[in-house]
């Protein structure tokens, strides 16, 4: 069974925004890829360690085939913005449930409990876990709070109105607004940008432009850029030059 869906969500400055939610078929191919690593990385420890051919090079190789096993996701999702090289493939990204970058806790956590779900192997707990949730989740993103959603350069994109906007994050920041932005404003701004990648970009321009107008000191935006870039120029500016 293949099915997506969105999930709406609302920050603690009341903007609203959508996540969408990867299904078990991407997810299972993008573990797939991470298995396929996994066991090459496997085969070139056993064979250095044949080449050492010492009592202390088969510990090495049982803490480095451990440590590969229970670390490997966990590490590439706190090291790239939650995503292992199967699920950055695939277009994926592991997010907590408002949408924020997934912490550390909540990465081992929810990799810790792979476990559960590969109960009597090929992950049946997970997809009846998954199958039944509408947000795809397994019982390690339960325990974690945790979604794996789509990005902006995935491979099945779901379906959109819109679509996903074509880049992540604007290169060029724009002068600060007069007068300067205060402390909440900032971390709209921040919560705006780190969410942006999850929008699409008819919903990004929805959400940004009666801000953006606000910012600017006008009632409506009628500008012919876009607002939310305008938005994430803001963000993107150094500390210094927005306060």
């Amino acid at each position: 069974m293949y099915a997506d869906s969105s999930l709406g969500v609302e920050t603690p400055e009341g903007v609203e925004f959508v996540l969408f939610p990867a299904g078990p078929l991407i997810r299972s191919c993008a573990w797939g890829i991470d298995q396929m690593i996994q066991g090459t990385l496997m085969i070139a420890l056993t064979l250095v360690s044949d080449t050492l051919g010492s009592r202390g090079g088969v510990w090495i190789l049982l803490i480095l085939i451990f440590c590969l096993d229970w670390f490997y996701h966990a590490a590439w999702e706190l090291l790239c913005r939650g995503q292992s090289p199967g699920k950055r493939i695939m277009g994926l990204r592991v997010v907590r449930s408002g949408g924020m970058p997934v912490n550390p806790g909540a990465s081992f956590l929810r990799n810790l409990l792979r476990f559960a779900d590969t109960f009597l192997f090929l992950y049946p707990i997970a997809l009846v876990s998954m199958s039944g949730s509408r947000g795809f989740r397994r019982l390690g993103d339960w325990v974690a709070d945790t979604l794996v959603v789509y990005t902006s350069q995935s491979l099945a994109s779901p379906r959109l109105s819109g679509g996903f906007p074509k880049t992540e994050y604007p290169a060029f920041p724009v002068p600060a607004p007069l007068p300067a932005l205060r402390g909440e404003e900032k971390r709209g701004l921040r919560l705006f940008a780190q969410r942006y990648p999850l929008l699409g970009k008819v919903r990004a321009g929805e959400i940004a432009r009666p801000y953006a107008a606000a910012l600017k000191g006008t009632e409506t935006w009628d500008r012919e850029d876009s607002p939310a870039e305008y938005l994430l120029g803001l963000a993107a500016l150094p500390p210094g030059k927005s306060s």
